[in-house]
């Protein structure tokens, strides 16, 4: 992160959600005056307080909160506390939130918004602390956009009085289609966005269709026939570094993490078992 005075920022792009700005910071001497944006600000306070004037009135953000400012509104912020603040932002543009609406089948006039300033929404905190992560770390793009869209539906539904969401059907010619496919690019798995088009469904309608059809997420599923193919390697005596690679984990760490919650032992033991 770079740092100014003590100040630390990272911001950037996700390329995976078709260029959201996003910004990590922790803010100790930075006092922004009056200002706006053209994007919603959508931020969780990770740590301290953040003070800051929006709709005409005095507000604090602290831990576990979260910020929701609308396209065009004026506000200024600083520190409330000495220690300052860690937060964590996101920046869709309006384009970008009502193209992400429209998917999700929600009916919306005009420009949607929120009339609050300040949430304190343990759940929507902790999914949009978690997508932050997922989108600064290296998840798929699969894990990333499914993320993304579970929280813009919950966040929307619950705060700006958006109507509910249909009941997903039951697809399960796309679904199996889809996990045929997924199957055969355990490596480089495709994105939600290529997987959903493969199946000649929206990306959000695909990702709750298939979670209903199999009761996982798609990278989750995908992470399990990974986890399961690796025990048919690790079986015929390949290396857990070569399985790592070939099944597309980030790094032997990774897949020893992951097959050990799985199934409570890591893969270099799980090997010596099978092989001898």
């Amino acid at each position: 992160m770079a740092q100014d005075s003590g100040d630390q920022t990272r911001f950037w792009q996700s390329r995976e959600l078709g260029g959201v700005e996003l910004l990590h910071a922790h803010y100790v001497e930075q006092r922004f005056s009056p200002h706006r944006h053209d994007s919603f600000v959508l931020a969780v306070i990770e740590q301290g307080a953040h003070r800051f004037r929006h709709l005409g009135c005095e507000h604090v953000a602290s831990t576990g909160g979260m910020i929701l400012i609308n396209p065009d509104e004026v506000h200024s912020c600083s520190r409330a506390g000495d220690a300052g603040w860690h937060y964590r932002a996101f920046y869709p543009q309006v384009a970008q939130v009502k193209g992400a609406l429209s998917e999700l089948e929600l009916d919306v006039d005009g420009l949607p918004g929120f009339s609050s300033s300040v949430l304190q929404d343990q759940q929507l905190h902790q999914m949009f602390s978690h997508l932050h992560r997922l989108l600064e770390g290296q998840a798929s793009a699969l894990q990333q956009q499914t993320a993304w869209r579970e929280a813009m539906l919950l966040l929307f539904q619950r705060h700006a009085r958006i109507p509910r969401a249909p009941a997903p059907g039951r697809e399960p010619r796309a679904v199996a289609q889809a996990k045929e496919l997924l199957s055969s690019r355990l490596g480089e798995p495709p994105s939600l966005e290529q997987l959903a088009a493969a199946v000649n469904l929206s990306p959000f309608h695909f990702a709750r269709v298939f979670r209903r059809a199999t009761g996982l997420p798609p990278h989750a599923w995908l992470q399990q026939r990974r986890l399961e193919q690796a025990r048919s390697l690790l079986r015929g005596g390949c290396t857990p570094l070569n399985v790592a690679m070939q099944l597309g984990f980030a790094d032997q760490s990774h897949l020893t993490r992951q097959f050990k919650q799985v199934y409570g032992v890591g893969p270099g033991e799980y090997r010596k078992a099978c092989v001898g």
